[in-house]
C-alpha cells in the first residue's frame, strides 16, 4: 500500500510525527545523561523510573477515550500537551523545571500514541498494516540517522533553541490535525458514546472495561513477554549511553587513516543512537517483507534473542567498531519486532474495543520503562559484567514468555480463530458495561 493512495488522516500523521521525530531524537537519548550529571547516576536513575509510571496511565485514559470520544480528539489533547510543556522545557532555568516537563512531555505522547495506532487499525485493511506500520517507523527514524549525531552538539550548546524548534513543530502540528483530520470511530460509536458521555462515569466504565481485559491469560502473558524483552530493547537510551560515556576510551574514527577524527564517549554514543535510526530507515521495509509470512511466534522470540545478545555483547571489547557491529546486531532484534507487534495487537482486539486495548497494550512499554532505568540505579553497585548480564537475562525470560504465549493460543503464530468467540464475549461486557441502555 503506497504513502500516495493513503487516507488523508494518515498522510497528516506520517508528514507531522516525521518532522518532529527529526527533532526528538536530537534531546532524547541525551535526557539520561543530562539528568545524571545533574543529579547523579543513582538519583537519575531513579527518575528516570517516574515517567513511565505516568505514561501508563496517560495511556489508559488515553485508549479508553479514543473509544468514547474520538480518536482526533485524543490526539490534539496528547499534541496539545507536549507542545506546552516543550515550551516549558525551553524556558527552564531550573533541572526541576526540566524534568517536570520532561514528564508531562512523555504523558502527551502516551495519552497519543493509542489514538493514532488505532486510527490506522480503522482505515487500512489487515493484510497492510504491517506494511503501513512499517512506513510509520521509517518516517519516525528518519531523524534519528542524524538527529543523535547533530544532537550530541545542539542538545548541550543550543538547548533552548532546539527546545522552541520542537514547540513550533508541534504546534503547527496541532494545527494540521484540527484543521485536516477527520474523526475516524465509526459513525454508530461515536454517537452512543457521547451521548452517554460523563467524565466520573467513563472513568468507573473505562475500569470496568480494562479488569476484563486483563483476566485474559492470553493477553496478560503476552504484556509480561514484551515487557522483559523491551528492558533490553530500551537500554541504548539508558545504561548503554552511560556505559559508553563513561568506559569507553576516545578513538580515531578511521584507525588507518593518520589524520582521522577523534571520538569521544559521548559522541561516539551518537554515532551509535545515528546507526540505529539508519538501520532502520533502511531496512524496516525490507525486513517487514522478507518477514511477511514468518509466524509471529518466531519473529517475536528472534527479537528478544537478538536484542539480548546483541547488548550483552557491547562490554566484550571496546574497540568503535566492535561497538557498531553489535549495534547492528540488537538493532534487527528491535526492527523486526516493531510491525509485527503493532499489527498483532491491532487485529486481537475487537474494533470496537480497539482504542482500550491498544491503550492496555501500551502498558507493557510503560512498565518496561519504569523498569529499565534500573540497570543505571544498579549501576553504582554493579560492575557492567553484572548489568549486561541482568540484560541478557531478561531477554531471555521473555523469548520463554513468548514461548509460552503461542502454546497457550494453539497456533504458533497463525491467526486468533480459536481466540475469536472468548474475545467477543468479553467485549460485549464491555459494550454492556460502557453503554447501559
Amino acid at each position: 500500500m503506497q504513502p500516495r493512495c493513503w487516507d488523508l488522516n494518515l498522510k497528516v500523521r506520517l508528514i507531522g510525527e516525521a518532522l518532529f521525530n527529526m527533532l526528538f531524537w536530537m534531546y532524547f537519548p541525551f535526557m539520561t545523561i543530562h539528568f545524571s550529571s545533574t543529579f547523579g547516576p543513582r538519583f537519575a536513575g531513579f527518575l528516570m523510573t517516574l515517567p513511565s509510571l505516568f505514561s501508563m496511565l496517560g495511556s489508559l485514559v488515553g485508549g479508553a477515550l479514543a473509544d468514547r470520544i474520538g480518536r482526533r480528539p485524543v490526539m490534539l489533547l496528547g499534541t496539545g500537551i507536549q507542545t506546552v510543556m516543550f515550551a516549558l522545557f525551553a524556558m527552564s532555568l531550573s533541572p526541576w523545571i526540566d524534568y517536570f516537563a520532561f514528564l508531562l512531555i512523555g504523558v502527551g505522547g502516551a495519552i497519543y500514541r493509542p489514538a493514532g495506532t488505532a486510527m490506522v487499525a480503522d482505515l487500512v485493511p489487515e493484510s497492510q498494516r504491517r506494511e503501513v506500520f512499517a512506513t510509520f517507523a521509517t518516517a519516525n527514524n528518519v531523524g534519528a540517522v542524524i538527529g543523535p549525531v547533530f544532537g550530541a552538539v545542539f542538545f548541550f550548546r543550543h538547548r533552548p533553541e532546539l527546545l522552541w524548534t520542537c514547540t513550533g513543530v508541534l504546534l503547527l502540528y496541532f494545527f494540521a490535525i484540527w484543521i485536516l483530520a477527520t474523526e475516524t470511530l465509526p459513525r454508530s460509536d461515536r454517537r452512543a458514546k457521547r451521548k452517554s458521555f460523563s467524565p466520573a462515569r467513563t472513568i468507573r466504565e473505562q475500569w470496568s472495561g480494562y479488569g476484563i481485559i486483563f483476566r485474559d491469560k492470553v493477553f496478560l502473558v503476552y504484556l509480561l513477554a514484551g515487557i522483559f524483552s523491551l528492558i533490553s530493547i530500551m537500554q541504548l537510551d539508558l545504561y548503554v549511553a552511560v556505559y559508553v560515556t563513561e568506559y569507553i576510551p576516545a578513538q580515531a574514527l578511521f584507525p588507518w587513516m593518520e589524520h582521522s577524527p577523534r571520538l569521544t564517549g559521548t559522541e561516539i554514543f551518537g554515532w551509535m543512537v545515528g546507526l540505529n535510526g539508519l538501520l532502520f530507515v533502511l531496512f524496516i521495509i525490507p525486513v517487514t517483507k522478507w518477514f511477511r509470512h514468518s509466524k509471529e511466534r518466531n519473529v517475536f522470540i528472534l527479537s528478544s534473542l537478538l536484542s539480548g545478545c546483541g547488548t550483552f555483547a557491547l562490554m566484550l571489547n571496546h574497540h568503535l567498531w566492535f561497538l557498531f557491529f553489535v549495534t547492528v546486531i540488537f538493532t534487527f532484534g528491535e526492527i523486526i519486532r516493531s510491525p509485527v507487534q503493532q499489527s498483532f495487537i491491532s487485529r486481537y482486539a475487537p474494533e470496537h474495543a480497539r482504542g482500550q486495548y491498544l491503550g492496555a497494550d501500551s502498558l507493557q512499554y510503560a512498565i518496561a520503562k519504569f523498569l529499565a532505568p534500573l540497570t543505571v540505579i544498579l549501576s553504582g553497585w554493579m560492575p557492567p559484567p553484572g548489568v549486561f548480564s541482568l540484560i541478557l537475562t531478561c531477554s531471555l525470560i521473555g523469548s520463554v514468555l513468548y514461548v509460552k504465549l503461542f502454546r497457550m493460543r494453539g497456533d504458533h503464530g497463525k491467526a486468533v480463530a480459536c481466540e475469536s468467540s472468548h474475545l467477543d464475549r468479553q467485549t460485549s461486557v464491555i459494550n454492556k458495561t460502557a453503554d447501559p441502555p
